[in-house]
């Protein structure tokens, strides 16, 4: 599929849904300028001055176009989506297993932290790897990913369980400070809590938006970019992430075609 269809498809999908063609394009684009920036950081161990020119020059320098960013950044979570989607197959097998359930819904979570920022760190390895083509970059990185999944998933489990304790006490200090404040002005008990309930979720579902999910992804990308640069890749795990997604294979394919160029 050509760059052009998958930027054409994707403008389909964001109006299908309501989402205007610029918000959809920032969104990406600011995305993007942030992994490169916290790649920066991990790469050289400063920031850039002006982070926002930084971002956008070395987004644009790399892909060129967004069409060229959405063609490597669709398929890679094409992938991470199929691969998720054969694990949870197998922990439905485990769970049927008596006593499994609750192991299995809590290994899972974990899981899926890390699984839900394979993409971030693709695209972080392609901003990486200077020398060559995004598409083989984005290749290597989801195999390095699979092949260090034990060391990021130690990582996503800090991260996660950072991010709970931060979220709770958050939580309780919002909740403390609503039902003072609706006590104060006279809004009876049981109102007065369900009220403090649902200001407060509110607010922690823009907190987990805006703060939270930008904060686990750096933690991730960063975890991640630690252990790329010195993995030796296995090849033979190119093989079986083809077998198990056929946007992985697409995106193998896309690699060999840049690198016949």
């Amino acid at each position: 599929m050509k760059a052009d269809r998958i930027f054409s498809d994707v403008m389909d999908w964001s109006f299908s849904r309501g989402v205007g063609v610029t918000q959809y394009y920032i969104g990406y684009l600011l995305k993007a300028g942030h992994i490169a920036v916290v790649t920066h950081l991990v790469k050289t161990g400063s920031l850039p001055e002006d982070q926002f020119a930084y971002g956008k020059q070395v987004v644009k320098e790399k892909f060129a176009t967004a069409a060229a960013y959405f063609a490597v950044d669709r398929l890679v979570a094409g992938a991470v989506r199929q691969v998720n989607g054969t694990l949870n197959i197998v922990g439905s097998f485990l769970e049927k297993i008596p006593g499994m359930e609750s192991l299995v819904s809590f290994a899972q979570s974990f899981v899926n932290i890390a699984l839900g920022n394979l993409d971030e760190c693709c695209m972080a390895y392609t901003f990486y790897q200077t020398e060559q083509s995004s598409f083989k970059s984005a290749a290597d990185g989801v195999v390095i990913y699979f092949q260090n999944w034990k060391t990021i998933l130690k990582n996503a489990l800090k991260t996660a369980v950072i991010a709970v304790i931060v979220s709770g006490i958050a939580w309780l200090f919002l909740m403390i400070g609503f039902i003072g404040i609706l006590a104060v002005l006279g809004v009876p008990g049981i109102l007065g809590l369900l009220a403090a309930v649902v200001l407060t979720a509110m607010i922690m579902i823009v907190v987990k938006s805006s703060v939270m999910d930008s904060y686990i992804m750096v933690c991730m990308v960063c975890a991640y970019l630690r252990v790329a640069p010195t993995t030796k890749i296995t090849f033979d795990l190119y093989d079986k992430l083809c077998k198990l997604s056929s946007k992985f294979k697409t995106l193998l394919q896309k690699a060999g075609e840049a690198g016949a160029m």
